[in-house]
């Protein structure tokens, strides 16, 4: 007998925070690796800052956010990957999006 797990996780929810650690903020450089790396992820990814949710696969919403360099960003997941892109984008944060200058 088999039993398929394939939906066991399709509605986990994960959260973190991160951040911004640049003199910059989240500017279009980090926005766009941070939205590169969500939408390698099926679950649905979100940014909350100041009051404001966005899509984090989505340039464009994520520079709406206007986070500041020290402000604290929250990221919420939802769906079979959730833990990990959480992780990826908590750690993409803390190696400042990839982003030498």
């Amino acid at each position: 007998m088999s039993t398929d797990y394939s939906d066991q996780f399709a509605d986990h929810t994960e959260k973190g925070s991160f951040t911004v650690m640049n003199d910059k903020g989240l500017h279009t450089r980090p926005a766009t690796e941070l939205a590169k790396c969500a939408q390698s992820f099926k679950s649905r990814v979100s940014l909350r800052h100041q009051g404001m949710d966005v899509n984090a696969k989505s340039i464009f919403e994520i520079l709406m956010l206007a986070a500041s360099q020290g402000d604290c960003v929250e990221v919420k997941a939802v769906g079979v990957d959730a833990v990990d892109v959480v992780r990826a984008v908590v750690r993409l944060a803390g190696d400042n999006f990839n982003i030498h200058y």
